[in-house]
């Protein structure tokens, strides 16, 4: 909510929107806008949701990667420590990431192909790895880095897009 505040302030007041503990108008309308595109797809999915799922909070959490490794760490305070200090790359970084995808992947694979459905597998997965990217890439260049709000942002928006693609295309 907080991203969503400073998205919509000057870029001069944006990180102190930001950091505001009220949550402002643009938060509350995004957080509801998001909470009813979830549960709309989530209704739409049904009984596919085990399979779809990992793969939704896989992606919305690997999208992090892209933000931390392509943005410099924006803080509220002068002395603070950057996540980029332990920052390995993003090659290193997402290692084992997409081990543990394969072991989701596999299932879902075997899922959809003996269901035929290996072409709506194919938009999903290059969907899924675009909103991955896309969002934070968005959010990294419109508030001119990143911190803790817009990876939180980043996590939740693609989370929701994905969830939506699957409930279009499933």
């Amino acid at each position: 909510m907080d991203t969503f505040d400073g998205l919509y302030a000057r870029k001069k007041k944006m990180l102190k929107a930001m950091k505001d503990s009220r949550v402002g108008s643009f938060g509350v309308l995004a957080i509801l806008v998001i909470t009813l595109l979830q549960l709309g797809s989530f209704l739409k999915i049904g009984s596919k949701i085990i399979y779809t799922l990992p793969l939704i909070l896989f992606w919305g959490r690997f999208s992090t990667l892209f933000h931390i490794n392509n943005f410099q760490y924006l803080s509220y305070k002068k002395n603070t420590i950057s996540h980029k200090k332990y920052w390995r790359g993003l090659k290193e970084e997402s290692k084992i990431s997409l081990q543990i995808i394969v072991f989701f992947v596999l299932p879902y694979l075997i899922f959809f192909v003996f269901q035929k459905e290996f072409i709506k597998l194919l938009i999903i997965f290059i969907a899924s790895l675009l909103c991955s990217y896309i969002t934070p890439t968005f959010l990294g260049k419109k508030v001119g880095g990143f911190n803790g709000d817009t990876c939180g942002a980043s996590v939740v928006i693609t989370e929701t897009m994905i969830l939506f693609i699957h409930a279009i295309v499933l």
